[in-house]
């Protein structure tokens, strides 16, 4: 099949990689000439602006936008719904907020241009490992898409289905799913990411305790030096709080276990705030996630241990570096 891809970075460039490597036909674009030059001699397609990329595809075209959440998706929406043509299909694959997407989407239908929202998690590892990917917008065109998904997604692998899923949708044991209507995907990634932050919270507070069982404050007795790098793979095999983020969190600390090359600042990219605001519209108690998020923004004044940890997690899963020169 062939799709045009929008937006090299971390993720966008392994999405095209994932899909040449299908046998995929990809045409590229990104403001980066360089790394548009790099995918071409992997054998995509260079393109020279959003105009060339739409002229190298056939009817109905297909573009994937990967680029981040705000302005530069917006503008990238607009221009393409100026160049593309009637039952062209575009797909927000990065970030967005479901409430633009609904907007995009009913602007778009005004020229008969199909719109797509994909949640896509994986980060740095989805060339190798595979996309978890969550979708929104009309059934006939998610149908016709499915090349597609299914090859960013992992795949069934070794993970086996959950008993009693007998005569549920099989995507979702590949790694994809049909959410619903347009913004679906993006609303079912927003709460994904607003888990994530409470998940890597929880993960960041304990380790912390543990890591001040030495305190002089404590009686002598109640002292405990723990190696953190050993109770973080000890934990990977049997226990009940083993995931992939503890995974990351004993890589992280097998490797330096001061996490010295962290600040321990820890950014918020918009998911955990749309998180809050959907479970405030709904009335829906969200006290961990809540909390996980205001300790984000509390990281930038008090840099402990705990936030270094967060910062080790968010590198490590989604190649996420810390601001610079924000604080002394």
């Amino acid at each position: 099949m062939q799709i045009g891809i929008v937006g090299l970075g971390r993720m966008g460039g392994n999405i095209a990689r994932r899909l040449l490597k299908a046998g995929h036909r990809c045409v590229v674009f990104d403001r980066s000439a360089e790394t548009v030059g790099a995918l071409g001699r992997g054998g995509a397609v260079p393109a020279l602006d959003l105009a060339d990329l739409v002229r190298q595809l056939e009817q109905p075209r297909v573009v994937w936008v990967m680029l981040p959440a705000g302005e530069v998706t917006e503008t990238t929406v607009t221009e393409l719904g100026r160049v593309m043509e009637a039952e062209d299909i575009i797909i927000d694959g990065g970030n967005s907020f479901y409430k633009d997407d609904i907007r995009r989407a009913q602007t778009l239908a005004i020229r008969r241009i199909r719109y797509v929202d994909v949640g896509t998690s994986g980060g740095v590892w989805g060339l190798q490992e595979g996309y978890c990917m969550m979708i929104g917008g009309d059934s006939s065109v998610v149908e016709h898409l499915d090349p597609i998904f299914d090859a960013l997604a992992p795949g069934r692998g070794d993970v086996s289905p959950t008993p009693g899923r007998e005569g549920r949708d099989p995507r979702a044991e590949r790694g994809y799913v049909h959410c619903g209507p347009v913004g679906a995907g993006h609303f079912a990634k927003m709460i994904h990411n607003g888990i994530e932050y409470g998940l890597m919270q929880a993960y960041a507070e304990g380790f912390d305790i543990l890591r001040h069982a030495t305190a002089a404050e404590q009686p002598e007795a109640q002292r405990y030096d723990f190696n953190l790098a050993d109770i973080a793979e000890v934990w990977r095999r049997g226990s009940v709080v083993r995931s992939w983020l503890l995974d990351l969190i004993a890589m992280a600390l097998a490797e330096d276990e001061k996490l010295s090359a962290y600040s321990g600042v820890v950014e918020d990219s918009g998911e955990g705030r749309w998180t809050i605001m959907a479970a405030i519209e709904e009335a829906v108690p969200a006290d961990v996630l809540s909390a996980a998020l205001y300790a984000r923004f509390r990281s930038r004044d008090d840099l402990r241990f705990a936030n270094k940890l967060l910062s080790a997690m968010r590198n490590k899963f989604g190649g996420h570096v810390e601001p610079t020169g924000k604080h002394g």
